[in-house]
């Protein structure tokens, strides 16, 4: 038996390959395949089988490209809704390949069609009729169960209730089956996921919270219990995901504009997405731009904030950076790219030439008289200073997520999380200078951009965060006791 974890940490994805005698499974693929395709080739085996948990809503799923380039039969539960040709499965079937089988389960609870994957290795090392593995998707993660509240059509009382009996289904699993999800930590898709790629039942059943023996009711009260912010975009998605996208060979190159012609299109509703490092956006930007970096989650961040309509311009930093922006926006449905800021002012439309350094394609238009925007990046020990300077003067927010703020925080910050940010504005003052931190710069520097956007004059970006705030050994307000925090 041949098996891989494919862990795509922009998106927290997990998706694995799983061959046996020849024949192949992909379970949970990402948009981009060829991952999947050259690893199969490598080991001799054919993808025959694409099965899906469920209708992911986080991200758009590569099943119809590879049903397409490999034949493959996709499948997915019964009450999935597909629009494409699959096989769907109801509780207990099983699918032979190889020396493999695979038991389907219906677990509703994270979503109404959502199943997981029983895999039995028929001459592996297990006792006869005990599965080595099962797929969990996003039922059960690691150390956490998946949040029931995506649904537009049950409430997330009723799909906790399912839940409920869902997850008792996976504890009839023997201890020493391996626990396989399709999330890990940072996924919007849980609340509080552990950072390790896989489990046990056994495990799970010790040190999983939700799996602690209690009453349905109380469980059903945990469970629907303050949710992050639900993305627009991931109703959209799903939907996506139940029709199947176009293949990623179908997107068109994206188009050279000059500085000019990007001007024109932000006036006319475009948004400029600057995906270079904080330092370089802060040292000089398009004004206006949205700064969300390659360097994190990108794509999830950009579904969030500017959706999956707008039509968007990119800068990027060099030229393989084109292409990555490309797929990695197109991972989560955004496919709407309008150009990118090329670096001469005599690039035509349409243009596939590759843009140069970020610093050329700033230049070009700076060149063009056209203004910069500029967010100063301060250090925490100069934050500090600040703050004891002019104590009464300086804002600082932090834009981390609740349960961050509440393990530890600095005294003066307001708590406005990114996700939140644009309504909840009302009691800043946007002429006094605003000190922007978060757990390590990343969504600070995203905030920023946000903040110039909707009109405040003196902003700065706090380098390192709070993880540098606390390395420094400054002081902090500890709200109450609690767990691991995401990046």
């Amino acid at each position: 038996m041949y098996f891989q974890q494919y862990y795509l940490s922009c998106l927290a994805h997990a998706s694995y390959l799983i061959g046996s005698e020849g024949q192949a499974a992909v379970v949970d693929p990402q948009r981009d395949v060829q991952i999947y395709l050259d690893d199969a080739k490598k080991h001799g085996l054919a993808i025959t089988h694409v099965i899906e948990t469920h209708m992911h809503a986080d991200f758009v799923s590569g099943h119809k490209e590879l049903a397409a380039r490999t034949g493959a039969k996709i499948y997915v539960g019964q009450k999935a809704g597909a629009h494409f040709e699959h096989v769907a499965v109801k509780d207990g079937e099983e699918a032979r390949m190889g020396n493999i089988l695979f038991r389907f389960l219906e677990t509703p609870g994270h979503s109404i069609d959502s199943i997981c994957i029983a895999a039995f290795d028929l001459e592996g090392k297990n006792s006869p009729g005990e599965p080595w593995g099962v797929f969990t998707g996003d039922t059960l993660f690691i150390g956490e169960v998946g949040r029931p509240d995506l649904s537009p059509t049950h409430t997330p009382h009723e799909l906790a209730n399912l839940l409920y009996d869902s997850l008792h289904k996976l504890l009839a699993l023997p201890d020493s089956c391996q626990v396989f999800p399709a999330h890990g930590a940072g996924s919007l898709c849980g609340r509080n996921i552990s950072d390790e790629k896989h489990s046990t039942i056994g495990r799970e059943r010790a040190f999983n919270y939700a799996l602690q023996p209690r009453s349905r009711e109380d469980f059903v009260a945990l469970i629907t219990a303050d949710f992050p912010e639900r993305p627009d975009y991931f109703l959209r998605d799903a939907q996506i995901n139940r029709v199947g996208a176009p293949l990623l060979t179908e997107l068109p190159p994206v188009a050279t504009l000059t500085p000019q012609q990007v001007l024109h299109k932000q006036e006319t509703g475009c948004v400029v997405l600057d995906t270079r490092s904080a330092a370089e956006f802060g040292a000089g930007h398009v004004p206006g731009s949205i700064h969300i970096g390659l360097g994190g989650q990108f794509a999830a961040w950009t579904g969030s904030l500017i959706g999956l309509d707008v039509p968007i311009i990119l800068v990027v930093s060099d030229p393989d950076k084109l292409q990555e922006s490309q797929v990695r926006l197109a991972r989560v449905g955004i496919e709407n790219l309008a150009g990118y800021l090329g670096t001469s002012g005599n690039a035509p439309t349409g243009s596939d030439v590759g843009p140069e350094a970020s610093g050329q394609a700033i230049l070009a238009w700076q060149r063009a008289g056209l203004p910069l925007g500029q967010v100063p990046q301060i250090s925490v020990l100069n934050l500090h200073q600040e703050l004891s300077d002019r104590p009464n003067e300086l804002q600082v927010v932090d834009v981390r997520r609740a349960t961050e703020w509440e393990a530890g925080h600095v005294e003066q910050a307001r708590l406005k999380s990114l996700s939140d940010l644009r309504t909840m504005l009302h009691d800043l003052d946007t002429q006094r200078p605003i000190a922007v931190h978060c757990k390590s710069g990343y969504r600070s520097s995203i905030a920023t951009s946000l903040l110039l956007r909707a009109g405040f004059k003196q902003v700065m970006n706090v380098t390192g965060g709070f993880d540098a705030w606390t390395a420094q050994k400054l002081p902090v307000v500890v709200e109450k006791s609690a767990g691991a925090c995401p990046a």
